[in-house]
């Protein structure tokens, strides 16, 4: 019997004990943006050859993901902060009320509050979003991102994946 209860006791626990992982997502990708940015000139430096199909060239964007918006007169940096916000409550709040061990949800929610945080961090404090991993297959180049966004994708899936699972089962 005292070990059913403890179960019980152990899974009524607050999935907000996984945002140690978004702290830890936040300043990795903080600090590998004040290495890019402390090292790169954006825009206007070569690209550093990494692996054979992985350049660092630091570049802003005050856009979105693919620079979408990024043309637009600068309304966009708010709206993006508002987005960011927004979503960081709304899974955190998913995460309080989720259960310690619904590990891939509460790790996809981390993912995601990280990413986004780190950059909601750039936004407020420089205007963009600090980008600098350029993926390339020949001589067609993906999008250039960042670790946060790195975060925020495969959190986005783990997200999905754990809410399919929980809607068969």
């Amino acid at each position: 019997m005292a070990k059913v209860a403890l179960n019980s006791k152990f899974e009524q626990r607050s999935g907000l004990r996984w945002l140690w992982l978004a702290v830890i997502i936040f300043m990795v990708d903080y600090l590998s943006k004040i290495i890019i940015m402390g090292t790169m000139t954006a825009n206007g430096s070569t690209p550093i050859a990494v692996l054979p199909f992985m350049n660092l060239y630091y570049v802003h964007n005050t856009g979105a993901a693919f620079s979408f918006l990024s043309a637009e007169g600068g309304w966009q940096r708010w709206l993006f902060t508002l987005i960011a916000v927004v979503v960081c409550g709304f899974l955190s709040y998913q995460m309080r009320q989720a259960s310690i061990t619904k590990t891939a949800h509460n790790i996809g929610c981390a993912l995601i509050i990280g990413g986004a945080l780190g950059n909601l961090f750039d936004r407020i404090n420089y205007g963009f979003v600090v980008d600098f991993l350029d993926f390339y297959y020949k001589d067609h180049h993906f999008a250039i991102f960042n670790i946060a966004d790195v975060a925020i994708c495969c959190g986005a899936i783990l997200y999905i994946l754990s809410s399919v699972n929980k809607s068969r089962g």
